[in-house]
This record gives C-alpha cells, structure tokens and sequence, in this order.
C-alpha cells in the first residue's frame, strides 16, 4: 500500500488510531503550519492579562470553546478562569487539538507536544521546565522510513491526575503515567508507570512508593 496515495479522511484517521500513515499528506501539512503559527503568537504575547492568555493557548489547541464572560475586575476574572491550563511559554506542539488537559493544570516553559496521537494530562498535574511528550513514532527499518516519502505512527500518551514531572523529561509514545506519580528530573519514560510512585533514571525505574503525609499534618486547601 502505497500511504501517500491514500484518501486523505482515511489518512487521518489512519494518524488517530496509531497505524501507518503518511504525515507529509496537505491537510496535515496545513495543520501543523496553523499550529505552528498559533504557538508563535502565544510565546511573544509577553504580559497580557491571564484571560487573553488562555485565547492564545485554545488558538494552539484550535478549540473554539467560547470562555466565561468576563468578572468586574481583573481580579475576579483571574479567579474565575483559575482552573484553565497554566502554561509558560515556549511552547511547541505539532496539532495542538490532540493535547487534552484537565483542570488545574500548569506546564513550565520550554515544553515540547510531538501529538500525532492523543495526550492526556490529568487535572493538578505539575509539568517542569524543557519537558518532551513523543505520542509520535518512526518505523526503525529505514527501507520504510525512507525519509520524508515513508510513513509515521505513534501511540497515545496519558499522564494521571496529580501527577509531577520534573524538568527535562521525556515521555515517549503509548506510556501511561499513573495517577499521584512523582517522575524525576531527566528521566526518560520508555514503559507505564504505576500510580503512586517515584520514578526516575534513563529508562524510567520506580525508585519507592509515594509516601502519604498523616491527615492532621496536610497544609489548607490540600486536595484530599
């Protein structure tokens, strides 16, 4: 089957369900230049209001969720949007509408989304500077690679809930990272990795069990 002939629904969805397919096809070229775009204005945007912010951010993700109207005072309008993603820019992501974030979340500056297939960042999960998510692959017999004329595929990437990942990491295609999970600083993520836990090291290897701190000993406004 020659990938580059395909239908170009059918190649896309090819892309979304992890099988071969051809990502230099036009739509997806397209996409990935309206992204492109959408990150470089998100990363001079400079010091906008928190509101104006997140526009930027849903234009990476092409989400076209209308925002909350604004509150009275800025103020309350930080209040009220407290809950969308936190980012520092740069930022970097090949489509942006395959990255899904729940609530709560903050990603430091420098990160880096290869989304050819889904990622899934869970609410309150912490991501460290200059960390990379690899949902995308490459076939390793270079016969098939065969540069920019061969085919791609990939597998989804999923982080749990309350999960932190230190700086430089990096996740790569079809790992799950379970929920309250605690990954190093420079680990490199190659297989899943249980919830609570401490994982660290090139590959990843669980160091301990996340220890839980006593009920009355937890600070206000703790998650429970």
């Amino acid at each position: 089957m020659d990938l580059r002939k395909l239908d170009l629904e059918e190649n896309r969805r090819r892309m979304r369900n992890g099988q071969l397919y051809f990502s230099f096809a036009p739509d997806l070229i397209a996409d990935r230049k309206r992204c492109s775009h959408a990150c470089k204005a998100f990363n001079a945007a400079g010091d906008v209001p928190r509101r104006r912010l997140i526009e930027l951010f849903q234009a990476i993700q092409n989400d076209k969720t209308p925002l909350p109207p604004p509150a009275p005072t800025p103020e309350e309008d930080e209040d009220l949007l407290a809950n969308y993603v936190w980012c520092d820019g740069p930022i970097k992501m090949d489509y942006g509408y395959n990255v899904k974030f729940g609530e709560n979340v903050y990603v430091n500056s420098n990160s880096t989304w290869i989304d050819s297939s889904p990622i899934t960042v869970g609410a309150r999960t912490l991501i460290g500077p200059n960390c990379s998510f690899y949902s995308g692959n490459h076939p390793t017999d270079s016969r098939v690679r065969n540069g920019t004329y061969g085919p791609e595929d990939g597998a989804p990437i999923t982080i749990g809930e309350d999960c932190w990942l230190g700086g430089n990491c990096i996740v790569l295609p079809g790992v799950t990272i379970g929920r309250g999970s605690t990954i190093g600083a420079g680990t490199v993520v190659t297989k899943d990795i249980p919830p609570n836990v401490v994982a660290v090291g090139n590959p990843a290897r669980i160091l301990r069990e996340v220890t839980p701190m006593p009920a009355d000993q937890l600070p206000p406004g703790c998650n429970p």
